[in-house]
Protein backbone atom coordinates (compact mmCIF):
# COMPACT_ATOMS: atom_id res chain seq x y z
CA UNK A 1 0.00 0.00 0.00
CA UNK A 2 2.88 2.10 0.69
CA UNK A 3 4.49 1.66 -2.58
CA UNK A 4 1.43 2.27 -4.03
CA UNK A 5 0.98 5.63 -2.56
CA UNK A 6 4.47 6.89 -3.32
CA UNK A 7 3.77 5.74 -7.06
CA UNK A 8 0.68 7.74 -7.06
CA UNK A 9 1.70 10.79 -5.14
CA UNK A 10 5.69 11.03 -4.79
CA UNK A 11 6.80 8.89 -8.56
CA UNK A 12 10.24 11.17 -7.81
CA UNK A 13 10.72 9.31 -4.21
CA UNK A 14 9.67 6.30 -5.76
CA UNK A 15 12.32 6.64 -8.09
CA UNK A 16 15.14 7.67 -5.35
CA UNK A 17 13.84 4.64 -3.18
CA UNK A 18 14.79 1.99 -6.42
CA UNK A 19 18.43 2.95 -6.48
CA UNK A 20 19.70 0.78 -3.49
CA UNK A 21 21.26 -2.27 -2.63
CA UNK A 22 24.96 -2.58 -2.51
CA UNK A 23 25.35 -2.07 -6.36
CA UNK A 24 23.55 1.18 -6.21
CA UNK A 25 26.02 2.54 -3.21
CA UNK A 26 28.90 4.71 -4.35
CA UNK A 27 31.29 4.15 -0.91
CA UNK A 28 32.68 0.61 -0.29
CA UNK A 29 31.71 0.42 3.11
CA UNK A 30 28.04 1.28 2.08
CA UNK A 31 27.96 -1.63 -0.14
CA UNK A 32 28.85 -3.94 2.69
CA UNK A 33 26.29 -2.77 4.98
CA UNK A 34 23.96 -3.23 2.28
CA UNK A 35 24.78 -6.38 1.81
CA UNK A 36 24.72 -7.48 5.04
CA UNK A 37 21.22 -5.90 5.68
CA UNK A 38 19.89 -7.80 2.56
CA UNK A 39 20.98 -11.05 4.26
CA UNK A 40 19.67 -10.11 7.54
CA UNK A 41 16.37 -8.71 6.21
CA UNK A 42 16.11 -12.65 4.71
CA UNK A 43 17.15 -14.65 7.48
CA UNK A 44 13.77 -12.30 9.75
CA UNK A 45 11.92 -15.00 7.92
CA UNK A 46 14.51 -17.71 7.53
CA UNK A 47 15.51 -17.91 11.15
CA UNK A 48 11.75 -18.22 12.16
CA UNK A 49 11.09 -21.02 9.35
CA UNK A 50 13.95 -23.34 11.10
CA UNK A 51 12.35 -22.07 14.30
CA UNK A 52 9.61 -23.30 13.39
CA UNK A 53 10.68 -26.41 11.93
CA UNK A 54 12.35 -27.58 14.59
CA UNK A 55 10.41 -26.36 17.67
CA UNK A 56 13.48 -24.38 19.54
CA UNK A 57 10.77 -21.66 20.41
CA UNK A 58 7.40 -21.48 22.17
CA UNK A 59 5.57 -18.23 21.20
CA UNK A 60 2.66 -17.02 23.48
CA UNK A 61 -0.08 -15.62 20.80
CA UNK A 62 -0.21 -12.46 22.78
CA UNK A 63 3.54 -12.01 21.69
CA UNK A 64 3.45 -12.74 17.90
CA UNK A 65 0.29 -10.65 17.87
CA UNK A 66 2.79 -7.62 19.50
CA UNK A 67 5.26 -8.90 16.41
CA UNK A 68 2.06 -7.89 14.32
CA UNK A 69 1.75 -4.64 15.77
CA UNK A 70 5.37 -3.53 15.96
CA UNK A 71 5.28 -4.43 12.41
CA UNK A 72 2.28 -2.37 11.64
CA UNK A 73 4.16 0.51 13.61
CA UNK A 74 7.15 0.12 11.53
CA UNK A 75 5.28 0.27 8.39
CA UNK A 76 3.41 3.50 9.41
CA UNK A 77 6.56 5.34 10.82
CA UNK A 78 7.87 5.03 7.15
CA UNK A 79 5.06 6.23 5.81
CA UNK A 80 5.32 9.25 7.56
CA UNK A 81 8.51 9.44 6.42
CA UNK A 82 7.68 8.88 2.99
CA UNK A 83 5.02 11.21 3.46
CA UNK A 84 6.99 13.96 4.95
CA UNK A 85 10.26 13.57 3.01
CA UNK A 86 9.95 13.65 -0.68
CA UNK A 87 13.82 13.39 -1.26
CA UNK A 88 14.63 10.22 1.55
CA UNK A 89 16.48 7.92 -0.87
CA UNK A 90 17.98 4.36 -0.99
CA UNK A 91 21.73 5.14 -0.82
CA UNK A 92 23.48 7.98 1.13
CA UNK A 93 23.50 11.25 -1.44
CA UNK A 94 22.25 14.54 -1.32
CA UNK A 95 19.81 15.82 -4.25
CA UNK A 96 20.71 19.46 -5.91
CA UNK A 97 17.25 20.84 -4.50
CA UNK A 98 17.31 18.99 -1.64
CA UNK A 99 16.21 20.58 1.91
CA UNK A 100 16.79 19.85 5.33
CA UNK A 101 13.58 18.28 6.40
CA UNK A 102 12.61 19.31 10.58
CA UNK A 103 8.82 18.26 10.20
CA UNK A 104 6.84 15.50 11.18
CA UNK A 105 9.13 12.63 12.55
CA UNK A 106 12.05 14.39 11.61
CA UNK A 107 11.11 16.65 14.31
CA UNK A 108 11.09 14.08 16.90
CA UNK A 109 14.69 12.05 15.50
CA UNK A 110 17.01 12.52 12.54
CA UNK A 111 16.70 9.54 10.71
CA UNK A 112 13.12 8.19 11.78
CA UNK A 113 13.31 5.31 8.64
CA UNK A 114 15.84 3.63 10.30
CA UNK A 115 14.15 3.63 13.79
CA UNK A 116 10.73 2.35 11.75
CA UNK A 117 12.41 0.11 9.99
CA UNK A 118 13.92 -1.68 13.32
CA UNK A 119 10.74 -1.64 15.25
CA UNK A 120 9.30 -3.08 11.95
CA UNK A 121 12.28 -5.84 11.60
CA UNK A 122 11.76 -6.87 15.57
CA UNK A 123 8.42 -7.32 14.83
CA UNK A 124 8.84 -10.02 11.70
CA UNK A 125 10.07 -12.82 13.56
CA UNK A 126 7.97 -12.35 16.49
CA UNK A 127 4.68 -12.50 14.31
CA UNK A 128 6.33 -15.53 12.88
CA UNK A 129 6.93 -17.17 16.23
CA UNK A 130 10.21 -17.43 16.73
CA UNK A 131 12.16 -15.96 19.77
CA UNK A 132 15.70 -17.05 18.13
CA UNK A 133 14.33 -14.96 15.41
CA UNK A 134 14.91 -11.58 17.27
CA UNK A 135 18.98 -12.23 17.61
CA UNK A 136 19.23 -12.28 14.20
CA UNK A 137 18.39 -8.47 14.43
CA UNK A 138 21.40 -7.89 16.96
CA UNK A 139 23.25 -7.72 13.14
CA UNK A 140 21.03 -5.46 11.84
CA UNK A 141 21.10 -2.96 14.60
CA UNK A 142 24.92 -3.02 14.13
CA UNK A 143 24.49 -2.18 10.01
CA UNK A 144 21.90 0.27 10.67
CA UNK A 145 24.25 1.93 13.18
CA UNK A 146 27.35 1.89 10.71
CA UNK A 147 25.45 3.22 8.06
CA UNK A 148 23.64 5.88 10.39
CA UNK A 149 27.37 6.85 11.31
CA UNK A 150 28.55 7.09 7.34
CA UNK A 151 25.35 9.15 6.90
CA UNK A 152 26.00 10.96 10.18
CA UNK A 153 29.29 12.39 9.05
CA UNK A 154 28.22 13.05 5.56
CA UNK A 155 25.35 15.07 6.18
CA UNK A 156 27.16 16.81 9.28
CA UNK A 157 25.57 20.36 10.05
CA UNK A 158 22.99 19.47 7.82
CA UNK A 159 20.39 18.58 10.15
CA UNK A 160 19.76 20.29 13.39
CA UNK A 161 17.96 17.45 15.47
CA UNK A 162 18.54 16.55 18.91
CA UNK A 163 18.55 12.52 18.65
CA UNK A 164 19.73 10.25 15.97
CA UNK A 165 17.49 7.11 15.93
CA UNK A 166 15.62 6.95 19.61
CA UNK A 167 14.11 9.66 21.19
CA UNK A 168 15.57 10.55 24.48
CA UNK A 169 18.31 7.80 24.25
CA UNK A 170 20.14 8.08 21.07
Amino acid sequence: MISVWVARHDPALLERRLKAGPKAEKEKGQKIVQAIAGIVFLADFGVPVLDHRFGWSHVRFWAAILGDLLMVTGFVIVFYVFKENSFTSGIIEVAEEQKVISTGPYAVVRHPMYSGALVMLFGIPLALGSWWGMLVNVLMVAAIIWRLLDEETFLVGKLPVRYRLAPFVW
